[in-house]
């Protein structure tokens, strides 16, 4: 009823629970291997299916629906699970293969480093000094380098 009702949880609970009452019955175990079906679990329900068959083995229902149902679920989920590390393992070799190989020492490469030099060295002879003293004043001074700026002792916290 619970399946019905696609309560799987509670099914697959229940279903536990006459198996510890009665291991021996074989509707118990096949109950509970539909139910663990129910929540994909699909190596336990071909576990389950296999106790019902040990305890009855002339059940032609486990064997023709639940067993045999259970076991093509399980080798569909091998073949996904093959195909998507096989799409991974493809991915990784793209993404290796798409890396350029970059040439570090072309004449493009030096003219960009040396612009960033040229900027940086520009922005490092007019330096932006921001001062908040401890009584929450801020003052921005810019520094230039032969000429440093001296905080006096109100000084509270020096940022460039």
């Amino acid at each position: 009823v619970l399946m019905s009702l696609h309560e799987m949880f509670p099914a697959v609970n229940a279903a536990e629970m006459a198996v510890q009452r009665n291991p021996r019955s074989w509707d118990a175990w096949q109950t509970l291997g539909r139910a663990q079906l129910g929540l994909g679990e699909i190596a336990l329900a071909i576990r389950s299916f296999q106790v019902s068959l040990h305890i009855f083995p002339m059940n032609p229902e486990v064997w023709k629906e639940d067993l045999s149902w259970a076991r093509k679920l399980h080798e569909q989920q091998k073949a996904t699970k093959s195909e998507a590390v096989q799409a991974v393992a493809k991915g990784n070799e793209l993404a290796q293969g798409s890396i350029p190989d970059y040439d570090f020492e072309s004449d493009e490469i030096v003219a960009v480093c040396a612009a960033i030099a040229e900027k940086e060295k520009a922005l490092s002879a007019a330096k932006t000094v921001v001062i908040v003293s401890a009584s929450g004043t801020v003052e921005t001074v810019t520094e230039k380098e032969d000429c440093p700026t001296t905080p006096d002792e109100t000084l509270f916290i020096r940022a460039r």
